[in-house]
């Protein structure tokens, strides 16, 4: 085999893993939200008591597209000359499940918590600028007028509904 037939059937092979391991990492952003178990089982058997069962989410953030500019009449420049970007995620979720030995009686009890993962949306801060020239009018022969220059800050926006469950009760 010649030398630029291997490179060419190198560059091939290259290719196909990279587009293989772009495929197998799409479900996990797909999903939102990637489950982290915290694997105690081995800390159990070491110490020879029962461990909580511990686990997370961890959120996938989404940066979303801007919004284009919009023109205004009697303004130079677009409304938002520096869009704000938005970006879709979401908290951390926990979930917590602890042994309570006879709390509220024979037996073994647990106290959980679970706080699921909450979506969050937010937008990044933007810039609203006018130049300080109106636009040409008709009854000054065309020409702009002077105008005292606009200049704004558009605040960034954080949305979210966090939850919080509280379970207290027999082992199942």
């Amino acid at each position: 085999m010649k030398s630029t037939t291997r490179g060419t059937f190198a560059a091939v092979l290259t290719t196909m893993a990279a587009a293989a391991g772009a495929l197998a990492a799409t479900p996990a952003a797909a999903a939102g939200a990637v489950p982290v178990p915290l694997p105690l089982g081995g800390a159990e058997q070491a110490l020879g008591v029962e461990l909580p069962e511990v686990g997370g989410e961890i959120p996938v953030p989404v940066a979303g597209t801007p919004e284009g500019p919009r023109f205004t009449e009697g303004r130079l420049m677009p409304e938002q000359t520096l869009p704000q970007l938005p970006v879709d995620g979401g908290l951390p979720g926990l979930d917590v499940r602890s042994p309570l030995p006879h709390v509220l009686g024979d037996g073994s009890d647990r106290l959980g918590v679970d706080v699921p993962a909450a979506d969050l949306r937010t937008l990044s801060p933007g810039l609203a600028v006018d130049a300080p020239l109106t636009r040409p009018a008709a009854d000054s022969a065309g020409l702009p007028q002077v105008k005292l220059p606009e200049a704004g800050v558009l605040a960034p926006t954080v949305r979210t509904v966090p939850a919080l469950g509280v379970v207290l009760g027999a082992e199942r």
